[in-house]
């Protein structure tokens, strides 16, 4: 282990102590597919970290470095113009995002033309996965890391109850089409500590909204990714990938990095193996269940050039998986 990763053990407030390595293969990972986020190349958030790149060029590099799938990014091409590109270099659009605007009352005006709209995308791609996440809000942005403390704004009951009913109407939509929903809670937004996770589940039905978790932001959040594998079980039907940096997380959490935006430009999420997410104790837990959906390598932001981090975290993972029986 890492000094890094010694160091960053005790920081994931909540998290269970780090597993023992597996010595046994209870479960395999030979189905998982392997796809990744294309805002490590260009991110809308925080354009001015990175000069902008063709999406011509990030889809050949995307396809170049081994992955299967993707999600849209900045400039992709829309219709069946998507799909074509896509296809033409032997990709799958493994998901489309929605970010739901939403105040402490619940989805704003528009939240579902948001969703509906990112459905559309899915189909013209010929795509999967339904990603919906709440969008970052004014009062929980400032509190990314730090959302347990006292004042944090959070969703009133009315507000869980129509986040509830706009999720249940997308996820029927979703279905209707042969594609399916999964939420992910996101630091900065309304859904993002272990409780709000809970709280976002009960409100839900298990047959219709599947979770999204993103092992990063589940950790900056206050939670053991790990855990929440084998707490949700198969409720996790989509996963994203990240590592989580030591000391921009600290700082996070001790309030001398405010908000998310800064914990971003800080390059808190980094390649997979340099930071303090317990990778194998995540793959373990999945393992388990004899997972079989997509792993998606996201990285917000990067020291290095796009290409180099997403080919070092690739490596990482594809050297992980084999432990576990899977062939990436």
């Amino acid at each position: 282990m890492t000094k890094t990763g010694r160091a960053g053990a005790a920081l994931a407030s909540g998290a269970t102590a780090r597993h023992e390595r597996p010595r046994t293969r209870r479960g395999r990972l030979q189905d998982v597919r392997i796809g990744t986020v294309p805002i490590l190349w260009n991110n809308a958030d925080l354009p001015e970290l990175t000069p902008f790149v063709p999406a011509d060029v990030v889809l050949d590099e995307i396809a170049r470095l081994g992955y299967a799938g993707t999600q849209t990014g900045t400039g992709f091409p829309a219709g069946a113009a998507l799909r074509d590109a896509l296809h033409s270099r032997n990709l799958a659009l493994a998901e489309v995002y929605g970010a739901i605007p939403a105040s402490v009352d619940g989805p704003v005006r528009g939240a579902a033309d948001v969703l509906a709209g990112a459905l559309n995308t899915l189909d013209d791609g010929d795509g999967e996965v339904l990603v919906a996440a709440l969008a970052l809000s004014v009062g929980r942005v400032e509190r990314a890391g730090r959302a347990t403390e006292p004042g944090t704004p959070r969703l009133t009951d009315d507000g869980w109850r129509r986040l509830a009913a706009l999720l249940k109407g997308a996820a029927r939509a979703a279905r209707t089409r042969g594609r399916r929903l999964a939420f992910h809670p996101h630091a900065g937004t309304y859904v993002e500590t272990p409780d709000e996770v809970e709280r976002l589940a009960a409100e839900t039905d298990a047959g219709l909204v599947g979770l999204c978790l993103d092992v990063g932001h589940y950790l900056v959040g206050g939670g053991d990714p790990a855990a929440a594998v084998r707490r949700f079980g198969e409720r996790v039907t989509h996963v994203h990938l990240k590592d989580v940096a030591a000391e921009p997380l600290a700082a996070l959490r001790e309030g001398r990095i405010v908000g998310f935006l800064d914990a971003l430009r800080a390059r808190i999420f980094v390649e997979l193996g340099g930071g303090v997410v317990d990778l194998d104790a995540v793959l373990d837990a999945l393992a388990d269940r004899e997972y079989a959906g997509w792993l998606m390598l996201e990285q917000d932001t990067t020291w290095r050039p796009p290409n180099e981090s997403a080919a070092i975290s690739r490596r990482v993972l594809d050297y992980a998986i084999r432990r576990f029986g899977g062939a990436p």
